[in-house]
């Protein structure tokens, strides 16, 4: 199990009153004066863009579907992780095409679970659990704990962010060590060294650019 500082605790509960499976992290960032919008890897524009994307996805699955599933729209640079749980393979097929329709996304992760939907103790748990991996990236010394973004679903941790391979590998690693984690999913948009350095002045170039990714870890 993960053990935390004093620093990160306090993170920990903040984030559990910040985040929700669906919440963008710019919300957090405007409730602390926008010091973590001005630190996101993303421009200004793609962070409310997003935050748009999420709003009009989840407003158009709730047409389509109604109260059969429930589901988590994030979207990240314009890239949408769907999460939850749905009654058929239909309806999931019919929730990813309501969110392909939204304005401006460019990629979407089905990541629904056909099953019931899941409990409100099961939820509850998600939510520390994504808080308790926020706060063990923030005690870490060697990543931007505000490049990455986290999704709890039925103990599975999803992993979002504009990132270096060897900062992907870092992140998925701390999350592996979280209590509670039961798998760790990666869907990261990789940067070279070189394209952090340009975001993160200081850092040293190393390695070639790669496309976006998706595994389970």
């Amino acid at each position: 199990m993960t053990r935390f500082r004093p620093a990160a605790l306090i993170a920990a509960l903040a984030a559990t009153t910040l985040f929700t499976a669906c919440a963008p992290l710019v919300v957090g960032g405007a409730m602390v004066g926008g010091t973590l919008m001005a630190t996101d890897r993303r421009t200004s524009g793609t962070q409310i863009e997003d935050q748009s994307i999420e709003v009009k996805a989840s407003n158009r699955v709730h047409d389509a579907i109604g109260d059969r599933a429930h589901v988590n729209v994030v979207s990240y640079n314009r890239q949408v992780l769907i999460t939850g749980e749905a009654s058929s393979e239909a309806d999931k097929a019919t929730i990813e095409q309501a969110v392909q329709r939204v304005e401006n996304v460019r990629q979407t992760y089905n990541e629904v679970g056909v099953m019931g939907v899941s409990s409100l103790t099961s939820r509850s748990n998600d939510v520390l659990i994504t808080s308790m991996v926020k706060a063990s990236f923030v005690d870490s010394k060697d990543l931007y704990a505000n490049a990455v973004k986290v999704t709890t679903e039925r103990g599975v941790v999803y992993l979002m962010g504009r990132v270096t391979e060897r900062e992907a590998a870092h992140a998925v690693e701390i999350a592996r060590g979280v209590s509670g984690v039961s798998k760790v999913v990666r869907v990261f948009e990789i940067l070279s060294e070189q394209e952090l350095a340009q975001l993160v002045p200081g850092q040293t170039p190393a390695a070639p650019a790669s496309e976006t990714t998706t595994t389970t870890k």
